[in-house]
């Protein structure tokens, strides 16, 4: 049997911003994203079991259809051509589910990443994209990764400088959202506030990292920090401990801050761990 195992990298949002919505139900966005080094293990082998399964470590994560990174493997199979006679996806779990890290889409992106390499389709980035948004928006943007403008419903990528090397801590209390919710609680919202995309866009080429830390800002946070207080107190404790700047990624709830100071990151971490399990200390990838 052959085998390849992958990292799946997380995602933030340094900036997210809802445009419009589209007559097929989906939103589009304007958004800055940026990969952490927080990671699942994607390990992908050939079987001759004629069928396509998944085992994680975590029992609440549906190892049938319903996971991702079973749906990526069909879709590249129906995609490419390529025959299978078997598969086996395991995955060792990090990155905090429903949590707006993209956890589900990183490993699908994963997955094709690992079946281009290991069925030697020679698949182009674009072509795994084209696959991958047929699963979910985020799902182009993890195939590739590191500091993007995302627009439309999150597929039309644009490249933008990397960040200044900074550390990160991610906290995700102790419910998920439905994103769904967020954004249909949104459609009533107001969004008179939103984030400066370019002048983050500018900081970002710049290399302005003060710059970055005070352009963070989620128009889906008022949404669901309206909600949850949680969102409120992370956020509170992230900016006693010395961070930088602070903000919720994606439609929650898991709420990070930005430190230039790696002891100022681990006091928050440890600050943050005694009440919030799901805290993860990391850097920018």
């Amino acid at each position: 049997m052959e085998s390849i195992q992958r990292s799946a990298h997380a995602k933030i949002n340094l900036t997210l911003d809802v445009t419009g919505k589209l007559p097929n139900g989906y939103h589009t966005v304007r958004m800055v994203m940026q990969t952490v080094e927080l990671h699942d293990d994607v390990t992908v082998t050939k079987t001759d079991t004629g069928r396509i399964t998944l085992s994680c470590d975590r029992a609440y994560v549906p190892t049938d259809g319903h996971n991702l990174a079973v749906r990526a493997a069909e879709q590249f199979f129906t995609a490419t051509g390529t025959a299978c006679a078997g598969l086996h996806i395991d995955l060792v779990k990090r990155i905090p589910v429903a949590a707006g890290l993209a956890g589900g889409s990183t490993n699908a992106a994963a997955v094709l990443h690992a079946l281009n390499e290991l069925y030697q389709t020679g698949c182009t980035l674009d072509e795994l994209c084209e696959i991958g948004v047929k699963l979910g928006a985020d799902v182009p943007y993890c195939v590739r990764g590191g500091s993007m403008l995302a627009e439309g419903i999150g597929e039309q990528l644009t490249p933008l400088p990397a960040m200044p090397p900074c550390w990160a801590v991610l906290c995700k209390p102790a419910f998920s959202v439905s994103t769904a919710e967020v954004y249909a609680q949104m459609n009533g919202g107001n969004l008179s506030m939103r984030p400066d995309t370019a002048g983050m866009i500018k900081a970002l080429e710049t290399g302005d990292y003060d710059g970055i830390c005070h352009r963070l800002y989620n128009v889906m946070e008022t949404v669901t920090a309206r909600r949850h207080a949680e969102i409120g107190q992370i956020k509170d404790i992230l900016l006693s401990c010395g961070a930088d700047g602070a903000v919720m990624s994606g439609s929650g709830p898991t709420t990070f801050g930005l430190f230039c100071d790696a002891d100022k990151a681990q006091r928050a971490y440890e600050a943050l761990k005694q009440m919030f399990p799901e805290t993860h200390l990391t850097q920018l990838k």
